[in-house]
């Protein structure tokens, strides 16, 4: 979005929160206009609340001629009134399958993609789920900004919380929800407690008191996107612990590329995604359960040197950056508007 910023006025609309009144902020971000919008129970209907600040902003900014971007077709309930030039919707992940999903969804991704003009998926398994819904539908895997994440093979202070932490370390950062493989993580660290396991990221819709707790588990919270490279810099590899269940069929982890452009070795349960992408490649681990997450860290952690694997991840990731991803999108943008 900071990319389409440089050439569009854009505004990002959160989802709307509770509120005293019901009322907007903005805040200027990136070149971005964040948009909060705040309701109130008390002052009736939430979609007409919501349709009524949206026009609000559109009248305060003499917003005249538009694009919706859509991320999740939730929003259309309150939009659907708009007369845009152009609907994208930007399909990241089959929410429906997620944890406490509104019954409303599938019914509004059916009318999002009856209004839509153009449809880009966050990965190649949701593109193929999704392909025979619309005519013009496009897969766009996860990029990443890797000079940001290059920055942990250099030398890098470390953070506090994790300096007293010995080592090795193998590392998670990401949402805690419904997807996180508990069990695994249960398993590896009960039968190596000798390797210490650091979490960083939210605890969502799921109770804390699920989780595993050990001597070797470290949960730090959630940190910054630009605090990331100075953690992961001292880990010694980088972990996907995503459980095989509907939620995580069609996911596309961001986190892969970008764990690998800070240089860290990693280890992921057979996310579709990540399996016919990086471990056909012989880039990632494709771990099954705890006897092959142990044999891959073990074999992981004897290597003497991660030169010539660190080449083969260079080549596979030059092509591989937000840059290419927004010219693309932007070039497909351009010719349904010509």
């Amino acid at each position: 979005m900071s990319r389409f910023a440089q050439k569009y006025r854009l505004f990002y609309f959160e989802e709307a929160r509770q509120g005293i009144a019901t009322n907007y902020e903005v805040i200027e971000e990136s070149g971005l206009t964040i948009v909060q919008l705040y309701v109130n129970h008390a002052d009736g209907d939430f979609t007409e609340q919501c349709r009524r600040l949206i026009n609000r902003v559109v009248n305060d900014y003499k917003i005249e001629e538009y694009i919706c971007w859509y991320y999740t077709p939730m929003s259309f309930k309150y939009t659907d009134h708009l007369s845009p030039t152009l609907i994208v919707y930007d399909c990241m992940d089959e929410l429906s399958a997620f944890k406490f999903a509104p019954t409303e969804l599938v019914k509004f991704e059916d009318k999002l993609f009856c209004a839509a003009d153009v449809v880009f998926t966050g990965g190649n398994t949701l593109y193929l789920a999704k392909k025979d819904r619309h005519h013009n539908i496009h897969a766009f895997p996860s990029s990443i900004d890797k000079q940001h994440f290059m920055q942990a093979r250099m030398p890098i202070s470390e953070p506090d919380d994790q300096r007293i932490i010995p080592y090795p370390r193998l590392g998670f950062y990401g949402v805690i929800d419904e997807r996180f493989d508990i069990d695994l993580l249960a398993e590896v660290s009960r039968a190596r407690s000798e390797w210490q396991f650091i979490i960083i990221g939210p605890i969502v819709k799921i109770s804390t008191e699920d989780l595993p707790r050990a001597q070797n588990i470290h949960y730090l919270g959630s940190k910054t996107y630009s605090e990331l490279p100075a953690y992961v810099s001292h880990w010694n590899i980088a972990l996907i612990l995503f459980a095989l269940n509907e939620s995580t069929r069609f996911i596309s982890p961001t986190k892969t590329p970008e764990y690998l452009a800070a240089g860290l070795p990693v280890l992921s349960t057979a996310i579709t995604d990540v399996v016919d992408t990086y471990g056909k490649a012989d880039l990632v681990y494709i771990v099954e359960d705890s006897e092959t997450f142990i044999s891959s860290a073990e074999k992981e952690l004897q290597k003497k040197s991660k030169i010539e694997w660190l080449r083969r991840v260079d080549k596979f990731l030059a092509d591989d950056s937000w840059d290419n991803t927004f010219k693309a999108m932007q070039d497909i943008i351009g010719k349904i508007k010509n």
